[in-house]
């Protein structure tokens, strides 16, 4: 029965951490890639697992570095999210120095990056443990203060790091946008850090999904002039599009 299959991959998702589609039909060789997806997808709007390209991973996995407001977030918006994350991912260029934030999209683009010959430098310690895990990618840490909400660190001794480190790109997602208010998060000394790597980079990409438009967070950490593309999802309006493209900035 549909149940009893669907409680079993919950069960061997909290048990594995993550599975691929191709190892789910492995298990139940006698049903489809399709209704198993269906399945994935109702257990995602139960609020179990979280879809990742290709698979799932159990909301148990997120917890075990993380705690439930940032596994929450994890959980919300995840199509968007690795939508996003796949075409951040596809601009990377191998041999690239780049920043990268600690939200949860960032996390998404530490699951889809290839595994090639890159450095990166983030204040996410999620995307830090999941960057880790791949063979040829070089992670940096910056040090300071945890924020519990979004498992990424800041502080005003993060500074030093960027005074004499290098990199080319700064790839950043926001809590939150505003044409007034521009791309805000909800911490001060967050929002400083991100400024230093803004200005750090030769080039800044923000990764914004169309649930955070509208909202203002209490930290502005950039405007529009201040990106060079900006990467979102098909629920994009079409007129908020047209003032980014105005102030030339690529939208993906």
């Amino acid at each position: 029965m549909k149940k009893d299959r669907v409680e079993k991959i919950a069960e061997l998702l909290d048990k594995r951490g993550k599975l691929t589609l191709g190892q789910l039909v492995t298990y139940f060789p006698n049903v489809s890639q399709m209704t198993l997806r269906r399945d994935l997808v109702q257990l995602e709007q139960d609020g179990r697992v979280i879809r990742i390209r290709g698979g799932a991973m159990s909301v148990k996995e997120v917890q075990k570095v993380s705690n439930e407001p940032y596994a929450k977030k994890t959980a919300l918006h995840t199509d968007a999210k690795i939508k996003i994350a796949q075409k951040a991912a596809s601009l990377i260029e191998e041999n690239c120095s780049l920043f990268i934030d600690g939200g949860t999209t960032a996390m998404c683009l530490a699951k889809e990056l290839p595994d090639i010959n890159i450095h990166i430098f983030t204040n996410g310690l999620a995307v830090a443990i999941e960057l880790a895990q791949k063979k040829n990618i070089d992670v940096t840490v910056l040090g300071g203060q945890v924020m519990k909400e979004n498992l990424s660190t800041a502080s005003p001794v993060a500074k030093s790091y960027f005074e004499n480190t290098n990199f080319e790109l700064a790839i950043i997602s926001t809590s939150a946008f505003t044409v007034q208010n521009g791309f805000s998060c909800g911490s001060m000394v967050e929002a400083d850090l991100l400024k230093m790597a803004r200005r750090k980079a030769k080039s800044m990409y923000m990764m914004l999904d169309s649930s955070k438009i509208g909202k203002i967070m209490p930290h502005t950490f950039a405007h529009l002039e201040d990106i060079d593309v900006l990467i979102t999802d098909d629920e994009f309006p079409a007129d908020l599009k047209e003032q980014f493209t105005q102030r030339n900035i690529v939208v993906m």
